[in-house]
Order: structure tokens, then sequence, then C-alpha cells
């Protein structure tokens, strides 16, 4: 008998131990056939996950008999699910190929700011691009310029200069705005004189991306890139033609209106940008004090492009002119009396490209643009009238072959800053001529590790010569996790225009004594790792960065006790470290985005202070719902903890939320955005003057001054 009971559980055993199957794999790029490491496969009825070996293998055992499905998923490639019914026929590997999903693939966006044309994946240099939808969303919030679409990422803030005319500056990792350098297509045209209004000036309805790079990039593009640089891709001529219009209306009493226009046409392109922004003065504390100014601005900038067999050239001209005015509300309104400060600016910009291939893979680029920048600042009492002049020459050979980029060059750049004199005090003119040379490598060591050596000498006629290196490295663990670590000296020519004084009208403020002061000059770096996955049906992406930047002998302002301010170089330095991490998941037609931003940012002249107007905790949420060429849902939520102020006080700290709908046809689109419904204000919890509203004494803005703000609009996409 126990031999038969024996008998029974043996067959048992021998029947559930054939009912137990293995299944073997192998990944591939439907195209090449070459294996893909790192895919994820997923056994949807145990919800099991494995990920594929060096040879895009992968193995699962003990599978039951019966239908069983799995998801393959690999980050730039299309889904694919496959159902088997087991035990399978053949005992070999299963091949298992998946398409390329070129219209999520991000690797694929190319990135100019660095010079070298490479795609983001492949840059050493850590580089975030705001591009595609995710430029056209943020765009939907703020149709009439780009404070919103940069102060929305993270590790960059825009700082209020001004709290009755909206003045601002852009923050990087806590360093004031003078030190981050702003580019159109490569060309530095906004800084110095215009760097309070340029955000505000620039509508983004023909931006083809946003390039951002965080830490020190003087060495690409000179002096200024301290904190970073921002690049603004223009729109070119394709293949289609492009005709855009924006119409956009504010509860504040804003109006925008924008228009786009494209085409190549065989040798020859064409591109034309034409906008009108307006808005009237509001107020919605109730103080008697604009929030938004009143304001006028009209933008015109055609450009040419000739197209050779070997040669290419563009050419392009620029021209805005805006009227503004902030201040009591009844001064504004009905005249007479009372506190104003006015804005009145004209910007003309010309620029020229021209590259020629030299043979294969090499190129010579000459870059030439001129900037006229007329502004008068006017108070009770004040009034500050100059006229800056910049140009920018640069002349550069570019190499590619296939593990191998150069870029050589030399550029020269002329600014010049002329006063009309209005009073007695010495007039703030000066005329800065940089000449600079470069080089930069960027090497393919291997599959995985990608080195960039960079190079520039720069001598400023009044101030010296500096020397420029830097290094950043990439190292790609697996596919689903790549490691960049950078790092490079700065410097900034010394100029009266910084937040601060932006902040007094530059009242009082007297010329820049060039025996008595010198360039500031800075080291810094960073390190960042990227993963990207799927667990099952859902995307994950997480990018986490630590940076550190160190500014030696930062130009401050000092009082000559009769109320004068003076520039002076400071005995100490000013650093600024912290981290960044940014978290992406998508699952269907949802996207969620997380962002945290620490930033420790100090000045250590005679002791340790906290850099006033840097939030240490900042946290971004941003829920997007979307079905394409249908929907788009959008709910924000972003945090600022407390800030120190420059009195020495601190602010309190704050949310804010906002929520965006658009609903897409094939040629026009209809959208409303509720900016602020919180209506979070500094009015609302702090003062933001001090004194009498006609002779008002203003503090620290560090948050919103015009709260719950409802704007709607209509796209048209020919």
């Amino acid at each position: 008998m126990k031999f038969f009971i024996s008998g029974i559980f043996l067959c048992c055993f021998v029947f559930a131990a054939r009912a137990q199957q293995t299944f073997v794999a192998v990944i591939q790029d439907e195209e090449t056939g070459q294996p893909l490491e790192g895919a994820s496969i997923t056994w949807k009825e145990q919800n099991k996950t494995v990920v594929t070996d060096a040879g895009g293998k992968i193995l699962f055992e003990n599978i039951p008999d019966g239908n069983n499905s799995f998801l393959i998923s690999y980050i730039g490639y299309k889904r694919k699910t496959i159902k088997l019914h087991f035990p399978v026929s053949s005992g070999m590997p299963l091949i298992i190929t998946l398409e390329h999903d070129h219209e999520q693939e991000a690797e694929e966006i190319i990135v100019t700011a660095t010079r070298t044309s490479r795609t983001i994946a492949n840059l050493p240099t850590r580089t975030e691009v705001i591009s595609g939808e995710e430029l056209e969303e943020k765009a939907n919030m703020k149709p009439g310029d780009i404070r919103m679409l940069l102060n929305e990422s993270t590790g960059i803030q825009t700082q209020q200069t001004s709290a009755t005319s909206f003045n601002a500056g852009i923050r990087i990792q806590g360093l004031d705005g003078r030190y981050t350098q702003m580019l159109r297509d490569g060309y530095p045209l906004y800084s110095g004189f215009s760097g309070s209004l340029s955000l505000l000036q620039i509508a983004p309805l023909d931006l083809k991306q946003v390039e951002v790079i965080k830490g020190s990039a003087s060495t690409l593009y000179g002096g200024g890139a301290i904190a970073g640089l921002v690049n603004l891709v223009s729109k070119t001529p394709g293949k289609k033609r492009e005709l855009n219009f924006l119409a956009n209306g504010t509860s504040a009493g804003g109006l925008d209106i924008s228009g786009f226009y494209s085409q190549r046409y065989g040798v020859l392109g064409l591109t034309l940008f034409g906008s009108r922004n307006s808005n009237r003065p509001f107020d919605p504390a109730g103080i008697g004090l604009t929030a938004i100014p009143k304001f006028e601005r009209y933008t015109i900038n055609p450009r040419l492009f000739i197209y050779g067999k070997k040669t290419t050239m563009d050419m392009g001209i620029s021209y805005i002119t805006e009227d503004r005015t902030g201040g009591d509300i009844n001064y504004i309104k009905n005249g007479g009396t009372g506190y104003f400060e006015q804005n009145n600016t004209d910007r003309i910009t010309s620029q020229l490209g021209i590259a020629h291939q030299l043979g294969k893979g090499a190129t010579i680029q000459l870059k030439s643009s001129y900037s006229r920048f007329d502004r008068s600042v006017v108070i009770p009492g004040y009034k500050f009238d100059a006229l800056q002049q910049t140009s920018f020459t640069e002349l550069t050979w570019n190499s590619q072959s296939e593990n191998v980029d150069w870029v050589i060059g030399a550029n020269f750049v002329t600014d010049k800053l002329g006063e009309t004199q209005r009073s007695s005090d010495p007039v703030r003119d000066y005329r800065y001529n940089t000449s600079g040379i470069f080089a930069q490598n960027t090497w393919s060591v291997t599959d995985k590790f990608t080195l960039e050596t960079g190079l520039r000498g720069d001598y400023v006629n009044e101030f010296g010569f500096e020397i420029l290196p830097r290094i950043s490295a990439m190292y790609r663990i697996t596919p689903q996790v790549t490691t960049r670590l950078g790092g490079g000296y700065g410097y900034k020519a010394p100029t009266i225009f910084t937040e601060e004084t932006e902040r007094r009208q530059f009242r009082y403020i007297m010329p820049i004594d060039i025996n008595k002061t010198r360039n500031e000059r800075s080291v810094g770096g960073n390190w960042d790792i990227n993963y990207r996955t799927h667990f099952g049906d859902v995307g994950f992406s997480i990018n986490h960065m630590f940076f550190y930047t160190r500014l030696n002998k930062p130009l401050v302002l000092a009082n000559t006790g009769v109320n004068q301010w003076h520039f002076e170089n400071a005995a100490g330095h000013i650093d600024t470290r912290g981290m960044e991490t940014n978290v992406k998941l998508t699952y269907d037609d949802f996207k969620l985005f997380i962002g945290y931003t620490y930033t420790d940012a100090n000045t250590h002249f005679d002791n340790k202070q906290w850099l006033p107007l840097t939030a240490r905790h900042r946290l971004n949420n941003v829920l997007m719902y979307e079905m394409e060429e249908k929907w788009k849902i959008g709910l924000e939520a972003y945090y600022y903890s407390r800030q120190q102020l420059s009195d020495g006080s601190y602010g309190k700290s704050y949310w804010i939320m906002g929520f965006m709908v658009e609903k897409l046809w094939e040629h026009f689109a209809l959208f409303v955005n509720f900016e602020n419904f919180t209506d979070t204000r500094q009015t609302r919890f702090d003062t933001i003057y001090t004194g009498s509203i006609a002779d008002p004494v203003f503090r620290d803005i560090y948050a919103p001054v015009d709260g719950f703000v409802v704007n709607g609009g209509l796209k048209i996409k020919l």
C-alpha cells in the first residue's frame, strides 16, 4: 500500500514539475537587430519583472501551463505585449523586436547651446530643454513673456526687482540675475541695462525650444555665465509652411496678440514674428499701487534664410518698443501728483550668421550681431536716461567625426554705455571691449564614456586677462542609468547693472572705479545621475543633481556716507550649494512631474549670512492629462520656503496653485488658465512698502503681488 501511495505522490510531483515551464527570450532593435540591454519584461499574471542582460536576454522560470502574457518596454521604443500558450513548441529562445518611438524619444532633441549639436542623451554637459508640448503648455499660462516659463523649472527663480513695474531678473541656483547669461540662437543679446526687462519683452510664440545649462558656462560663451546660461532657440523654416496666431486676454486687463509665419521657398526661407502686448494698471490689493503696470509693447522680427549647396546664411532684425508706467493708480489714470515709475524702451537688434562646409564633417561659421537699447527710467524728481550699444562677432571652426568633435574659435564683444547727464553727478559711462579665443573637444572614448574639455582665454580692456578651463564627463552605467560630472571657472566684468541698483532706479549710484575694482571670479561644478525605466504600464524617470559654486570677491554696494553708493569687491566670497531632484511618472494619458530644489546660499564677508531672497526649499508639482489632439488639462502647485530679506527680516513661506485646460481641434485650440487661484499675494500676508503712498520706500518682493489672474484665448495653426 505504501508503495502505491508513494507512486501516486511521485507521479503528481513529476506532473507538477512538467507543468512548470521555462521562458527564454532575446529583445532586439527592429531595424538593426542589435540586442537591447536593460529592457524590462513584466510577466503580467505574476506581476514579476526582469531586465535583459548585455545580450538582450531574459529568463523566466516556473511558468505554469496555459496562457501567459508579457509586457516588454524600453526607453525610446514602443511598448509591446505578447501572449504565449505554455508549453511552447520550440525550445529555442524567442526573438522579440521593438520599434522606435520617435515621438516620445527625448534623446533626439538636438542641443545647440553646447556648440556641438549633439542629441541631449549624448551630451557630457548637463542640459535641460523645454520644447514641444511642454513649451506650448507653459506658454499658455503667460503668452506675453517668458518669465513664468523659466520660473516653473527647478533651480530657477525669477526675482522681481520693482514692486510697481514688474521688472524681474532670473536667478539660477540662488545667484543674482547678473550671473546668468541669456542668449538668442547663441547671440548674447539680453544683459546689462536691458537685463531686468528682457524676460518681460520676449513672447514665446516663435521659440522652438529653451536650453538651460546650470553652473559655470563662461568657457562656452565668455563672461557672465557664472550661474548658468539660457539659450532661446528660434523656429526656422521647415519642409511645411507654418502660420500661427495667438490671442490672449486676462482678468488683470492684459491683451496679447501674436503671429508667426515660416516657409521655405527653394533656396530661400523666411520667418516673420510680430506681437502686441498690453495691460491696464492692476491693483488687486486695493492699496493704490500697481501690481501690474500699465504698458504697451510692439515687436516685429523678420529673418531671411539663404540655402546654398555648401553655404547657408541667415539675417534678421528685431525691433521692440514699450512704454511702461507703474505706481500710484490714481496718478496713472487721472494724472496730477503721486508716485510713479516710468520705463520707456526702444530696442533694435540685428543678426547675421554664415556657415560654410569645408569638407566631410568640417564647418566654418561666422556670427555677428548689434544691439541698440535706449531706455529711460523716471521717478518723481529723478531720471536716468542712457543708451547701451553692444556688438558680438565670432568665427568658429567645427569638426565632427565618429568619435571626436572639435570647436575652435575667436570672438570680439563690445559694450558701450552712454548716459545723458541731467545733474551735477558724474555720468556712469563705460566702454568695454573683450577679445576671446576658445577651444572645446568632445571625445566619445567608449560607447559608455564621453569626455568634454574646454579652455577659453578672454581679455577685457579695463580689467585684464581671464583663463577659463572646464571639463565634463558622462558615463552610461546601463542603458537606463547615466551619470554626469562637470565643472569650470567663470568671471563677470563689473557694471552698475545689478538687481540692487535696479531696485534703486540707479539713483545715487556712482560710476565703476576701474582702478579699484576687478572682475568677479568663480569656480563651480555639479554631479547628477539619471535613471529611466518602466514598471509595467508606468513610465518612471528620476534625475538627481548636486551643485556647488564659489564666487570670490563679488561686487557689492557700499555707502559713502553722503547718500551715495559705489561698488567695491568684497573681502570674502559667496557660495551656493544644494541639490535638485526631478521625477517624472507617465501612465496612459497622464503625466506627473515632481521637482525639489534645496539651495544653501550664503555670503562669507565679515561672517556667514544667508544670501537674501533665496528660498532654501522649493517644490514643483505638475499633473497633466493629455488626450492626443483633443484635450490638455493641467494642475500645478509650487511651494517656496521662507526667505531672508535684505533688511535682515524674514518673509513667509507660501504655495502657488494653478489650473489649465486646453481644447484642441485640427487647426485651432481654445485655452483657459486659472493662475494662482489661491490668490497668494505678498500684500495679503506682508507689506511691500513703508512710509506714505506719495513717497513709498519699497521692501523686497519675495512673493507674487498680482495674485489670482485668469487668462484665456485662441490659438490658430494653418
